[in-house]
């Protein structure tokens, strides 16, 4: 053990001391996890493992910021800056750090009267104004036990600010008062208590609050859902192109109740086809400003956790008004193609439709048709099934084209769950990709496209006076591989026997990828090459700046086919119809801004996402501890290895103090563990056997230990 004076082991408050001296002396570096550990003579296991678990949780704190993996540096941002003071008439005031960062919103009520160029100093506020645990409510005072004790102080809170929450209770706190000098506690109070911890409801709950997300929605907003008339006017289907008596059809995952794309087939003349990509046409029901798009433009986008979907709008509108419900008339805005038998693209407009879909397919009933043919050849199942034969077919064209045009195939598995009435987990499995799903996919990445060139793409003139600017439009922008990541990738897949492209024109280096997914495919290797390539990716974000989108080969893309769960979308469809009816360009900086806050929520989000399935993870597996399963190497670290069990993909965590053994180095290039005395390697995509240890689920931890032979 690590050992202090007198011969005690070091305890977290020591950690965090010996921590905030450390970086508060070298403020400007940056320090790995061997660095540290070395300069604060931490040389047991148990005080490494304590270090690194502190480090994590001061950087959810803010105190510190995580430069990667296994580095950390004092977050300077939290510290006090310099800079100028930008004010807007809007009320939308920011201050522009002298460091040339990012420029930092602040709010009228903090301006302290400054005026347009004045030079301020600013304290940043801390980024966390909530949090969520459980209740310990004691005689004269109560505080909120976090989850992995992620602030380095207790929350205290006044028994008058408890809204009757008791001991054990799970609640959301807001902080009202930050550590100072004069105070080293964190002062909150509850805002909402969320009831027994264990309930499948709470936990799901906290998940959501933990990330500042919503679990519930606000009467107001609800209530104006309720007063939008749903009927369809003779006017406004005069206004339109009408669909209704085109075959149409959604095809949608077997559960989903938010319709927000269908297709349309019919003959266009000899060897043509016509397809019309109808999505729901939210902005006709949601207007800009009101008090539907202002909870909107808040949640930005819909989270889908493990047995529920938290929507971005009111459920009268998702599952119902909006919605491309069977044998009812829709508005939608739609692009529609004229196709030739290569899928090629002969003619292809963007308008507003009224629609009426024929039939609501599930993935499984449509690829059921396209392996074996439909079951039922009664009516027009027999037409219907033709047409999505040929919607395949002319799909399968696209995607052809599309990877010869030079898109990465990354074919992600993604871990499902079957859960029961409760909410519990009672299977876990990995969805594919199919033919069903990459139909749907093709056809929507050809809209995205398509409206985004039509946008984006200007004609250039020969004289400057006529030339054109492309107008203020939302983007999807994926940008290059991170090249010493790729250098990285490049050097570890040489080991197997591949090569791979670093250099060259984007279309050399995807294709090279391409190639090195298509030699891997079925290998032993073929998931541990896939987690390091997605490792050099860019992450795909909203912007008004367009740089292309290199994961797809396109130059142009956009987010248009899902307005019910995405708020750039509807953003773009707000856009189009400004456009279409003549007006001049949109205020780029009011974009730019909703596309910065659309990207970060769609992180938040996804952390969200991940947590429900970790949770799941572990509920699913609790009456499972003492089991032996089968498994891979899916992660190694150098606190330990992750392992993923073959026969249900749930993923835990063999603790390096569990291989007593030897005395393990972790070898972060070649991402692997390696004994000093045997040699003993454990190496990403390992084939392992393991023993079910712990199951916490109030950690949302899976702990696992090696199995006997």
């Amino acid at each position: 053990m690590s050992k202090k004076k007198g011969g005690k082991r070091l305890t977290k408050k020591q950690v965090v001391e010996m921590l905030q001296t450390f970086f508060q002396e070298h403020p400007n570096e940056t320090y790995s996890f061997k660095q540290i550990f070395r300069a604060l003579k931490l040389e047991t296991h148990p005080a490494k493992m304590l270090a690194i678990d502190t480090m994590d949780e001061m950087a959810w704190d803010d105190y510190l910021s995580k430069a990667s993996d296994n580095s950390y540096r004092l977050n300077l941002k939290t510290q006090v800056q310099e800079g100028t003071f930008i004010r807007k008439a809007n009320g939308k005031n920011s201050f522009q750090p002298d460091d040339g960062g990012k420029p930092i919103f602040v709010s009228e009520r903090n301006s302290m009267f400054a005026l347009n160029g004045d030079r301020v100093k600013v304290i940043l506020s801390h980024k966390m104004d909530q949090a969520v645990g459980k209740l310990q409510v004691e005689k004269d005072f109560a505080f909120l036990i976090t989850e992995g004790n992620i602030f380095v102080h207790d929350i205290l809170i006044p028994k008058k600010k408890l809204k009757g929450g008791k001991t054990g209770d799970k609640a959301v706190v807001k902080i009202t008062q930050w550590p100072s000098k004069d105070s080293k506690n964190i002062v909150g109070e509850v805002i909402d208590v969320l009831g027994k911890e264990g309930d499948n409801n709470v936990e799901m709950h906290a998940i959501l609050a933990q990330y500042g997300l919503p679990y519930k929605y606000p009467k107001a907003v609800e209530d104006a859902a309720d007063k939008i008339e749903p009927g369809i006017t003779p006017q406004e289907i005069a206004r339109r192109e009408d669909f209704r008596d085109v075959f149409t059809c959604t095809i949608d995952p077997k559960d989903a109740k938010d319709f927000d794309d269908a297709l349309s087939l019919r003959p266009a003349g000899k060897g043509l086809w016509e397809v019309g990509v109808h999505i729901a046409d939210v902005s006709h029901y949601v207007k800009e400003g009101s008090i539907i798009d202002k909870e909107a433009v808040k949640r930005a986008t819909s989270v889908y956790l493990v047995d529920r979907t938290i929507p971005m709008l009111p459920e009268r509108l998702c599952n119902f008004i909006c919605s491309l419900r069977p044998d009812e008339e829709k508005l939608c805005y739609s692009v529609v193609f004229v196709l030739d038998e290569e899928a090629n693209i002969k003619s292809g407009r963007i308008v507003h439709t009224v629609i009426k879909s024929n039939r609501r397919y599930a993935y499984e009933e449509v690829q059921e048709i396209l392996e074996r043919g439909t079951r039922n050849e009664e009516g027009g199942e027999k037409e219907y099934s033709e047409n999505l034969k040929t919607l395949d077919r002319l799909a399968k064209k696209l995607r052809e084209r599309r990877f010869k045009g030079g898109a990465v195939k990354f074919d992600r598995e993604e871990l499902h769950f079957d859960i029961d009435k409760d909410g519990k987990p009672i299977r876990a499995y990995f969805k594919k990709s199919n033919d069903a799903t990459q139909l749907i996919e093709e056809f929507m990445l050809l809209a995205n496209k398509f409206v985004a060139e039509s946008v984006g793409m200007v004609k250039k003139q020969r004289s400057k006076v006529n030339s054109q600017k492309a107008k203020t439009f939302v983007y999807r922008i994926h940008d290059q591989p991170d090249p010493t990541k790729l250098e990285t990738l490049r050097e570890f897949v040489v080991k197997f026997g591949y090569k791979l492209k670093t250099a060259g024109t984007k279309g050399a280096i995807s294709k090279s990828l391409n190639s090195l997914m298509d030699g891997c495919q079925g290998k032993k290797e073929q998931k541990l090459i896939e987690t390091v390539a997605l490792r050099a990716m860019m992450k795909a974000k909203y912007s008004t700046h367009n740089i292309g989108h290199y994961g797809l080969a396109f130059d142009y893309y956009t987010h248009f086919t899902s307005p019910i769960r995405r708020y750039p979308d509807t953003m773009v469809h707000r856009l189009l119809t400004k456009y279409q009816d003549g007006a001049r360009s949109a205020n780029q900086e009011k974009y730019e801004e909703l596309c910065e806050h659309c990207s970060d929520m769609e992180t938040v989000a996804q952390q969200a996402e991940r947590d429900s399935i970790k949770y799941k993870m572990v509920e699913f597996m609790a009456d499972k501890v003492g089991e032996t399963y089968d498994a891979h190497i899916s992660g190694i670290q150098s606190y330990g290895i992750y392992c993923e069990i073959d026969e249900n993909h749930c993923e835990g965590m063999v603790p390096m103090r569990d291989l007593d053994d030897d005395y393990y180095d972790f070898d972060e290039k070649n991402y692997c563990l390696v004994g000093r005395r045997h040699h003993h390697k454990y190496q990403l995509g390992d084939s392992i056997r393991i023993k079910v240890a712990r199951a916490n689920i109030e950690k949302r931890q899976l702990d696992f230990a090696l199995a006997e032979d």
